[in-house]
This record gives structure tokens, sequence and C-alpha cells, in this order.
């Protein structure tokens, strides 16, 4: 049986890839904090569900829906749930594919921090523009 904590991140990438933003505002903290390295224009820091979720809609936008998430392995405990992930999309001429890591602070069912370590943030960058 999986951690429940496992669960809720699962559940996130499922309502992710699907669209499904009723399910992800049921996942999100109010106050989530959404960590994104680099220097592009998904790249910063965003407070609170209504930016995070903004963030999430400006990736299916700029990929035109083709942006996907494959999780490789979860690990997850009472307050932290690793993802080691696989990112793949499209804008235009520039492909992603990147393997990665997304650690989740989780408290009462939902998560309430996400910090993202793309496995090469220079080909990132260059795809997000």
């Amino acid at each position: 049986m999986a951690h429940p904590n496992e669960e809720i991140v699962r559940r996130g990438y499922e309502a992710f890839l699907s669209g499904d933003m009723a399910a992800m505002d049921e996942l999100l903290a109010d106050d989530i904090v959404w960590h994104a390295p680099g220097h592009n224009q998904m790249a910063g820091d965003f407070r609170g569900k209504e930016a995070v979720m903004a963030q999430f809609a400006k990736v299916f936008e700029l990929t035109g829906g083709n942006f996907q998430l494959e999780m490789h392995d979860v690990l997850a405990n009472d307050e932290h749930v690793v993802v080691l992930a696989r990112a793949t999309g499209k804008i235009g001429d520039r492909t992603l594919d990147d393997r990665g890591v997304q650690l989740f602070h989780v408290k009462d069912g939902k998560a309430t921090e996400q910090w993202l370590y793309p496995g090469d943030q220079h080909a990132t960058d260059e795809f997000w523009g």
C-alpha cells in the first residue's frame, strides 16, 4: 500500500495531465508556494493557489496542450514526496525531454510547497524561452 502522501501527489499528476483543475484545487493548499528555477518565462516563486494555477494554464497554453509528465518513481513519508519524472513537450520547433525531480511538502492532505529540479536547466530555459 502506498503512503497517503504519495497518493495525493499521484492524484495531482493525473489531475494536471487531464486538465482537471477542480481536482487540482482540492490538492493544493491555499497558501502553496511553487518554486521553479531558471531564467525563463516559467521560472520564479509563485505564491498562492491562484498564481500556481495560472502557471499550470500557461504550460498548456504555451505547448498547445502537448506537455506531458511521466512519473518514473515516487518516494513519500509523512511530510515530503519526491517524484522522479520525465517532462516532454513541444513549442514550435523547440522540444523538451528532461528527467528531473519534484519535491513536495505535504501537510493535512494538501501540497503546501513544491521545488522543481530539472535535470538540464539550460535545456529547460531554452525550451520555455
